[in-house]
């Protein structure tokens, strides 16, 4: 543990190289926000062989990183989890070894801490059993999304399984419910996304021939009388794909209020429903440094198995 009262000096050990400056403060700053970690490098108190760096700057064999003091207040530090978070997130693990731990995420809990949220689910995880408490998420999902989500255990498989999430060799297949009836031929959703950050810190995301290739294959599972219970798979991973490409094929998500697209008209039950009705249903990757291919699926929460239930025809 990294004393935070005076300047530290850590050389990198083969563990760290080629990990981004950024991953690395974060796992040896535990207590402190986001935000501060990158106030620290913005301001050069972080450096790297006495220069500035940048939070994206790689690690390497030899690298000497200067921590500067870094107290947290006492706000920093996150609370404990209740015994009814902890009871959740253990009844919610789909799959464990020495290496990594996938849980079916529940709806409104977001994976970090930051932007007013002292309690993220890392945090919670962390802090519920000694073998959880270096754990690092592979990946993330938007706070009201539930369903499969990755962490690891091993910096060596967390650095694999990011690489395999950025050649898109991961398959992920999502559940989601949408107002009206998705069309039979619209089998792939093509459009390019671009990200903006609003005023008030929000993050946006809008359709924008200049943005970045987003990619959904969608196929129906189930019509319902004015909403379609489809499995979107998206083939490129940026912020908020499936909800974007449902909002701009004009078929949104139920229960999403930052990306609707009409839909007055839709039953009340379905208009004036709270929860975001989408599912990280699946998702299979190559175990690092093995030939083993794991596929691991959630199942459905009780509020969405529910709501499907009280639409049948």
């Amino acid at each position: 543990m990294l004393k935070h009262n005076q300047v530290q000096f850590v050389c990198i050990e083969p563990a760290h190289y080629g990990q981004r400056l950024d991953n690395f403060l974060f796992r040896h700053l535990k207590g402190l926000p986001r935000s501060r970690v990158y106030r620290l490098i913005r301001r050069g108190e972080v450096r790297i062989n006495k220069k500035r760096s940048k939070p994206n700057t790689r690690l390497n064999k030899g690298d000497m990183v200067r921590i500067p003091p870094h107290e947290p207040m006492q706000h920093d530090i996150p609370p404990k989890p209740g015994s009814g978070l902890c009871e959740l997130i253990e009844r919610s693990v789909l799959h464990e070894d020495e290496n990594l731990l996938i849980i079916n995420k529940p709806a409104g809990i977001a994976v970090h801490g930051g932007s007013g949220i002292r309690l993220g689910l890392i945090e919670a995880i962390r802090q519920i059993k000694p073998q959880w408490q270096d754990t690092e998420l592979v990946h993330r999902l938007d706070r009201d999304t539930s369903g499969c989500l990755v962490l690891c255990k091993n910096l060596n498989f967390l650095r694999d399984l990011q690489a395999q999430l950025k050649n898109t060799s991961v398959k992920k297949d999502y559940l989601a419910l949408v107002f009206g009836q998705w069309p039979g031929d619209l089998h792939e959703v093509v459009a390019p996304l671009q990200k903006n950050i609003l005023s008030s810190g929000e993050r946006m995301v809008r359709v924008d021939r200049d943005g970045k290739k987003s990619v959904t294959r969608i196929v129906v599972q189930q019509r319902y009388q004015q909403a379609t219970l489809i499995q979107a798979s998206p083939k490129t991973g940026r912020t908020h794909q499936i909800r974007v490409h449902c909002q701009v094929s004009k078929h949104s998500i139920v229960g999403d209020t930052k990306y609707r697209a009409g839909h007055e008209r839709a039953p009340k039950q379905l208009l004036h429903y709270k929860s975001l009705c989408l599912h990280a249903l699946r998702i299979a990757f190559k175990k690092p440094f093995s030939d083993q291919l794991i596929v691991v699926e959630a199942p459905l929460h009780e509020h969405l198995v529910k709501l499907l239930n009280s639409i049948k025809n």
